[in-house]
């Protein structure tokens, strides 16, 4: 049985007062419905090569075709989850309140990996598409940070974007691996008025445009997306697909939505409101998706969804 976190209020500071708002739930997967969790409506999820982590107050891991596995539980109930591809076992977790764990072993033990990182929530998480030891930390009331050495020690790389006169919080964060322009990796990020994006420069947070998004931020006069995402609502999760860098779904209240060029146009697959997604990193079709009480999953690029477990 997973059990549900209560929400708590912690406060700490840089550059001002930072208000952090804590909270997570957890969750179950099963191939068959046989693991509930009484009340849970959101998990952090991630694909570590082809098992499924499920965490919150707990961490479950699901082999495929095989039973779950409960592992120890973290030191403080996990927010988000992130993974990368190329380091099997690697796991980064957000804690609730604060701070970050690494796992080199699939989450079966975890390490503080908070290094000289503010104590401030971490609404979202990051690894570097290509570069597993490169972390990106959004810190609420704060901004990016960046970590070179999984975690160990960290940088302040960027604040918050600029969107519709304000400041806004990074709610979800994906690296993708889109040369383009500078050449180099792009960090997007999911706010509460849409996503948008900067290259691994850091040089500015900027819409995601046609063509070459540099040359159109330096001339000034950026391309308008013909099948945009809906404007004001708040980007609940994001994510990329490894084996298909184009590839990204993005989950709002009108449904899920997803994109085969780097976020330029959009489309919408269904009218599931996603919490957490994950994409499989081997199948860009095959994403996994807490939705109110359920955990689901879909084989067709999120068109399609079939319930896996009870929540």
């Amino acid at each position: 049985m997973l059990n549900v976190s209560s929400e708590n209020t912690r406060t700490f500071s840089r550059r001002g007062v930072l208000a952090i708002l804590g909270g997570v739930a957890a969750a179950g997967l099963l191939p068959t419905p046989r693991a509930r969790a009484g009340g849970a409506s959101s998990s952090a999820l991630a694909f570590d090569g082809t098992a499924l982590v499920v965490a919150g107050e707990q961490v479950w891991r699901f082999d495929p075709f095989g039973d779950a596995t409960l592992l120890p539980a973290p030191r403080r109930s996990i927010r988000a989850l992130a993974c990368h591809p190329d380091r099997a076992g690697r796991l980064l977790a957000s804690l609730d309140g604060g701070g970050l764990d690494r796992s080199d072993d699939g989450g079966r033990t975890w390490a503080a990996a908070s290094g000289d990182l503010p104590l401030a929530q971490v609404t979202a998480l990051a690894i570097a598409a290509g570069a597993p030891d490169t972390i990106y930390a959004a810190l609420a009331g704060d901004g990016l940070w960046r970590s070179e050495d999984a975690g160990n020690s960290w940088s302040f790389v960027m604040d918050r974007p600029w969107i519709a006169e304000a400041e806004r919080e990074i709610l979800t964060l994906a690296s993708v691996n889109l040369a383009s322009g500078m050449g180099g990796i792009w960090i997007y990020a999911g706010t509460d008025q849409g996503v948008t994006r900067v290259p691994d420069c850091f040089c500015r947070w900027q819409d995601v445009v046609e063509g070459d998004a540099m040359d159109a931020l330096v001339a000034g006069r950026p391309s308008v997306p013909e099948a945009p995402l809906p404007k004001g609502e708040p980007i609940t999760a994001l994510v990329s697909a490894h084996a298909t860098p184009e590839r990204l779904y993005a989950a709002l209240p009108s449904g899920l939505w997803a994109s085969t060029d780097g976020g330029v146009a959009w489309e919408n697959r269904s009218s599931l409101h996603a919490q957490a997604l994950a994409v499989d990193p081997a199948d860009p079709d095959h994403i996994a998706a807490t939705y109110a009480t359920k955990l689901k999953h879909s084989r067709d690029g999120g068109t399609a969804w079939a319930t896996l477990a009870a929540l």
